[in-house]
C-alpha cells in the first residue's frame, strides 16, 4: 500500500541517508485575539541528493509553508513542532546563525515573483555578487567572472551587458533565470523551487524549468519542486507528495500518482488538468515558411455562412512611436505592436487568442473598447464602425460589449460590496433599481454563489469565487460579446476547470459570444471554437482549434504547443521539444518605418529589437 498522510518514503537519487528529513511536521500562526491557524498538520516527507521531490496542492494546502520551515523563514508568530533534519542534523532549535550559514549557500530559493524577489534599485550583476560575497571569500574579479559564467549558463543574451541591468529591463523569463542564477551562485545542496513557473507563458515556463534542470545537474543538488500544476510535474519530478488543507494525502513517485493515484483529491486534480483534446503531430517538419502570410485551416468555418459576425476587425493596426533618449531627441522610429489585424466573432461562439507575452494581445482587446485608438484599419460591431459611431450608439455598444480581467484581486474594489459591485454598472447606465436588485440575485444564483454573499466584502473569497462575482458584474447590463484576458490564469487547476465550466454553461444559456484570451493553448483548447495565433503583432496561423492543434503548420504554432506540459509522465519523458528561431519573423520594430530623424543619426542603418 502507498504511503500517505503522515508516512514518508524516501526512494533518492543518490545514496545513503537523505539530505532533507522532514517529519510530523506541524505548522501554526498565532492570530491576534483569535485562536491560531494550523497551517501545516503531521507532515512527513524526505528528499535525496540529486532527486527532484513535487509537493503539490492547492493555495493554502501548506506546501510554501513546509518549505519556508526548512529554510527557517517563517515569521515570528509561526509555532513549529516535529523534525526538520539536514544530513541528520536537527533544525529545529538550530541557531539563526547555522539556519544563516545553511540559506543561500547550501540551500538555494527560488520565488515565485523575480519582481519582488529582486531589488529595483541594484543591477542584477550587483545583486548576484552580494549572494556570492556573503558566502565565499573571492575577489571582485573572480565574483564578476563568476557572476557572468552564471548568466551564460543561464542562457540569457548578451551577459555582460545585462551583468548591469536592472529588473525591470528584463522579461519576466529572464528575471526568473537571474533568479536561478542567484539560488546555484554557491553550487547548494537543495534548489527550492516554489511555484516558480506559475502565470508564465508556455514557452517561457518549459525554458524556465529548462533552466532548473540545468541548474540542478550542474550542480548536483537535490530540487524541491513547489507547484499546483501536475502538468509540470509529469515530465521533471521523480516523487510526488500531494497535500491537501495543510497534510500529505498521498506520495510515491511520479508514475503510481499518475496513473494509480489512491487519493480522491489527487484524481480530482488530474481530472482538472486541461489537456489539448489532441496530441499535435509534430514529428514531421513544417513545410510552410515562418515569414508566410497568415496560415488558414482547411477546416476553418466560412465567416458570413449564418449571418455577420457580431465583431469583426479588419487590417487593424496599431504603432507607437520610439523616440530617442540621447542628446538629440526626436522620433527614431516606430512599434508596431498590432500589425495588420483581421478576425470575426461570430454569435454564440468563442474565438481564442493566443500568444506570448508582447505579441500584441492586450493591446488589440484595448483597441476595442478604444483604451489603444488604432492607427489604422476598422472595427465593426454588429456592423457598425465603433470609432465612427454616434454617442447614444457607442453607450449601447459598450453595454452590449463586457470584460472580464486575468486578476479578481485587483479588478474588484475592495471597500464596496459584492450587491454594490454588481449594481454599480445599472446605476451608471440609469437601470430601474428593483430591476437591478433583483437581476443582482439572478446573477448571484446563475454563477453559483449564495444570496446572503452580496453582503460581503471581497477580500471574503477565494480566487475562484472572485472570478464568479467579476463574471457577474460583466453580465450585468447584458451583453452580448464578453472580453476574457486571461480569466484563469491566476486560479489553481481545479478552480480553473469550475470556471471554464461556468463560462461555457452561461455561453449556452445565454448565447454570449466570447473572445478569450491566454497564453495557454490548454484552456485555449477546452473552451474555444477557433482560434488565432499571434506573434509580434501578427497573426500567423488561425482555424478551428480541433484542426489547429491537432495539425499546426506555423513553426511558431508548432513550438507553443510543443510547450504545453502534457500530464502523462511517459509521453513527457519521450517528447521534444521545438524551439522557434525569433529572427525568421520581422521585428516589430521595422527599418521600412524609420524616420527621416533615424536616418540623419545613424546615416540610414537598422538597428533591430532585441
Amino acid at each position: 500500500m502507498r504511503p500517505h498522510m503522515s508516512e514518508s518514503v524516501h526512494i533518492a537519487g543518490g545514496t545513503g541517508a537523505p539530505l532533507v528529513s522532514v517529519s510530523g511536521l506541524t505548522v501554526s500562526f498565532d492570530r491576534h485575539r483569535e485562536e491560531p491557524i494550523e497551517a501545516v498538520r503531521d507532515v512527513s516527507w524526505s528528499i535525496g541528493s540529486g532527486e527532484v521531490l513535487a509537493l503539490v496542492g492547492e493555495s493554502g494546502s501548506g506546501k510554501s509553508v513546509s518549505a519556508l520551515a526548512v529554510m527557517g523563514l517563517l515569521p515570528r508568530n509561526a509555532r513549529v513542532a516535529g523534525s526538520i533534519r539536514w544530513r541528520g542534523e536537527e533544525l529545529l532549535g538550530a541557531s539563526e546563525k547555522r539556519r544563516r550559514a545553511l540559506r543561500g549557500s547550501r540551500i538555494g530559493l527560488v520565488p515565485q515573483d523575480p519582481m519582488t524577489s529582486l531589488n529595483p534599485v541594484y543591477t542584477i550583476g550587483a545583486q548576484i555578487r552580494e549572494g556570492i560575497r556573503a558566502h565565499q571569500k573571492l575577489s571582485e574579479r573572480e565574483m564578476a567572472e563568476r557572476t557572468l559564467e552564471l548568466l551564460e549558463t543561464m542562457g540569457i543574451p548578451h551577459a555582460r551587458e545585462r551583468m548591469n541591468s536592472y529588473p525591470h529591463e528584463l522579461s519576466g523569463g529572464m528575471r526568473q533565470r537571474v533568479v536561478i542564477a542567484m539560488a546555484m551562485a554557491n553550487n547548494p545542496d537543495l534548489i527550492i523551487a516554489d511555484e516558480a513557473t506559475t502565470a508564465l507563458d508556455v514557452t517561457v515556463q518549459a525554458q524556465v524549468l529548462d533552466a532548473l534542470k540545468k541548474a540542478q545537474a550542474l550542480t548536483g543538488a537535490a530540487l524541491l519542486l513547489i507547484t499546483h500544476d501536475l502538468g509540470v510535474v509529469a515530465g521533471r519530478a521523480d516523487r510526488v507528495a500531494v497535500m491537501q488543507r495543510g497534510e500529505v494525502v498521498e506520495q510515491g513517485t511520479v508514475d503510481e500518482i499518475f496513473y494509480q493515484p489512491a487519493s480522491s483529491y489527487t484524481r480530482k486534480l488530474l481530472h482538472s488538468i486541461p489537456r489539448l483534446n489532441h496530441t499535435p503531430d509534430l514529428s514531421a517538419p513544417s513545410d510552410v515558411a515562418p515569414d508566410a502570410e497568415v496560415i488558414h485551416s482547411a477546416f476553418e468555418r466560412k465567416v458570413g455562412a449564418e449571418g455577420a459576425p457580431i465583431l469583426s476587425m479588419r487590417n487593424v493596426g496599431k504603432h507607437f512611436p520610439v523616440y530617442s533618449r540621447g542628446v538629440i531627441r526626436g522620433r527614431v522610429g516606430v512599434i508596431k505592436a498590432v500589425a495588420g489585424v483581421d478576425l470575426d466573432v461570430e454569435a454564440g461562439t468563442t474565438l481564442g487568442i493566443v500568444g506570448e507575452s508582447g505579441s500584441g494581445k492586450t493591446t488589440l482587446i484595448r483597441s476595442l473598447f478604444n483604451l489603444e485608438p488604432i492607427t489604422h484599419g476598422t472595427i465593426l460591431f454588429d456592423g457598425q464602425d465603433v470609432h465612427r459611431m454616434p454617442p447614444r450608439d457607442r453607450r449601447r455598444m459598450r453595454k452590449c460589449v463586457q470584460m472580464v480581467f486575468q486578476d479578481p484581486y485587483a479588478s474588484l474594489d475592495p471597500m464596496m460590496t459584492v450587491r454594490d459591485i454588481l449594481m454599480e454598472p445599472a446605476v451608471i447606465n440609469r437601470m430601474d433599481r428593483k430591476l437591478a436588485e433583483r437581476r443582482v440575485m439572478e446573477l448571484l444564483e446563475r454563477v453559483h454563489l449564495k444570496p446572503e454573499h452580496a453582503a460581503r466584502y471581497p477580500n471574503e473569497f477565494s480566487g475562484g469565487q472572485r472570478q464568479r462575482i467579476a463574471i457577474a458584474r460583466a453580465l450585468m447590463l447584458y451583453p452580448r460579446l464578453l472580453v476574457l484576458d486571461e480569466p484563469v490564469s491566476s486560479l489553481d487547476v481545479s478552480i480553473q476547470a469550475e470556471v471554464l465550466t461556468l463560462l461555457k454553461e452561461l455561453q449556452k444559456d445565454l448565447n454570449l459570444s466570447y473572445l478569450f484570451v491566454s497564453h495557454d493553448l490548454s484552456v485555449v483548447a477546452e473552451i474555444a471554437h477557433s482560434v488565432i495565433v499571434m506573434y509580434r503583432g501578427r497573426i500567423v496561423e488561425r482555424g478551428r482549434v480541433d484542426e489547429l492543434f491537432r495539425n499546426p503548420k506555423h513553426p511558431y504554432t508548432r513550438a507553443l504547443l510543443s510547450a504545453v506540459p502534457i500530464p502523462d509522465p511517459r509521453t513527457e519523458r519521450r517528447r521534444e521539444r521545438i524551439v522557434f528561431n525569433s529572427d525568421t519573423l520581422a521585428s516589430p520594430i521595422t527599418p521600412v518605418e524609420r524616420t527621416g530623424m533615424w536616418r540623419r543619426l545613424f546615416g540610414g542603418r537598422t538597428q533591430e529589437a532585441s
